[in-house]
């Protein structure tokens, strides 16, 4: 008997791919209505396949409403995104005292900051955003506290929404290299008192431009 090779990504998968792709590069754009029928059509799939696709990211929330023909892209309220930067705060901010604390926090912090966002040129402004988040992503690696990176992860969708669904080139600086520095330089003290104010710094000024650009 011959086995084939099995494709590992399902239908649903690839159709939550494209989905969250065209939402975040604004394709759809915020308080848009999903259109079950049409987007079958459009990827040659079942609609169920679409609606598994759309709950997964109504799940991550990217879409919001309340029955199936009613999924829209969500569109966060400043006070949503200031929660969003209150809970990474939090989660970040314990990261980053367990890095601290490890016997191996000299190597742990130099692997940190070895992941510091490096934008080149060129880069799309969502592109530029993924480069930020990998770095947050790796503090909360190394933290080791699985349960702590799993939340963060699950956070990440609503990330994207708040930031990238409206590109605002005034949003660039947050994510440079110069304003993540700040967090590698506080942890070197050796003070983790320290080290979490100016995780919390560099959250709550993030949080103040996406706010603000929510509400605008």
């Amino acid at each position: 008997m011959s086995v084939t090779a099995i494709n590992r990504t399902t239908l649903r998968e690839q159709v939550v791919d494209k989905l969250r792709a065209a939402i975040l590069d604004g394709t759809f754009r915020p308080g848009e209505k999903m259109a079950e029928v049409e987007l079958a059509a459009q990827f040659g799939v079942s609609r169920g396949t679409v609606r598994e696709a759309m709950r997964t990211l109504h799940n991550s929330g990217l879409l919001q409403g309340e029955e199936r023909n009613s999924l829209h892209v969500r569109r966060l309220t400043g006070a949503e995104i200031a929660e969003l930067f209150d809970v990474r705060a939090a989660l970040e901010g314990h990261a980053v005292v367990a890095i601290m604390a490890s016997p191996e926090h000299d190597a742990m912090i130099d692997a940190l900051e070895a992941r510091l966002p490096e934008i080149e040129a060129g880069l799309s402004y969502a592109e530029k955003f993924e480069v930020d988040l990998r770095f947050h992503e790796e503090l909360c690696r190394l933290s080791g506290n699985a349960t702590l990176l799993g939340m963060w992860t699950s956070i990440k969708d609503l990330m994207r929404v708040a930031v990238v669904s409206g590109p605002d080139e005034s949003g660039t600086s947050l994510m440079t290299k110069a304003h993540h520095q700040p967090i590698i330089d506080a942890m070197r003290t050796g003070d983790p008192g320290r080290a979490r104010a100016a995780l919390a710094q560099h959250m709550a000024a993030a949080a103040e431009v996406w706010n603000n650009k929510a509400d605008a």
